[in-house]
């Protein structure tokens, strides 16, 4: 795997994944599966459960929410395993924010499992995954992209190729959290570009994550590669929020 920006520099590890004796990252006590979590935390994480069967919206039922309905995201499905809810907004922000890999390393090894689990019920499997690019502003500030290292977690665990140069971001935007849709939607206009030397033609594709919110960024980057040829575009994160004020994209 290539070196990243923001890959820590030290030869020591952060983690030891190779252990045969985990411990829960969350609670400290041995954990009784192969990867650090044990099986007390891993029950307590916010699983989503009943969702809109496109864009993964918590729901009362299983279906399609009335956003869904109104108007068609340009993606087909979204999957992720949890809500964006306590303790695991805590877990994400830390990997997201802190650079804590080993937190970051964890969700993505679980989002994989959960991906196999929906491959294995029929969810068709992509060609490529896509993660969602940095403004090279924002990547200089961050020190490395979220979404890239995810991409780079399932591309291991799923054997499915990942293209961190297939979509670029032309320009920094104004931070999304807490806008609503609208205006999330705004602030995206001709932010992204497919990059030259990719061609989504007739290829299904799969954009990568960490937190799906309003649904924005996934519909602008799903509408520029379906005009550009996509056959299908799903979206993988870890965690859905729940429903915010303004509609979906």
């Amino acid at each position: 795997m290539p070196l990243l920006i923001g890959q820590p520099k030290s030869a020591r590890s952060v983690y030891l994944w190779t252990k045969n004796i985990q411990f829960c990252l969350l609670c400290d006590e041995k954990s009784d599966a192969s990867f650090p979590l044990c099986h007390a935390c891993e029950l307590d994480l916010p699983w989503l459960g009943t969702q809109c069967q496109c864009c993964a919206l918590p729901l009362p039922v299983d279906g399609i929410c009335a956003q869904c309905q109104q108007k068609s995201p340009a993606f087909e499905r979204v999957i992720a395993p949890w809500r964006y809810d306590f303790p695991l907004d805590s877990l994400i922000s830390r990997f997201k924010h802190q650079a804590n890999w080993p937190f970051g390393h964890l969700l993505g090894e679980r989002l994989a499992e959960h991906l196999r689990q929906q491959f294995a019920s029929g969810l068709p499997k992509p060609a490529f995954l896509l993660p969602v690019p940095l403004s090279k502003g924002r990547l200089r500030e961050r020190g490395f992209n979220q979404a890239l290292l995810l991409a780079h977690w399932l591309e291991d665990a799923l054997q499915i190729k990942s293209l961190p140069q297939a979509l670029q971001r032309l320009r920094d935007t104004p931070p999304q959290q807490g806008l609503d849709a609208a205006t999330r939607r705004r602030n995206l206009r001709g932010a992204f570009v497919v990059s030259g030397g990719f061609n989504p033609r007739n290829l299904h594709l799969a954009l990568v994550d960490d937190v799906l919110t309003t649904g924005a960024t996934a519909q602008a980057q799903a509408l520029l590669l379906r005009q550009n040829g996509a056959k299908r575009v799903d979206v993988y994160c870890l965690a859905r929020t729940p429903k915010m004020g303004g509609r979906m994209a």
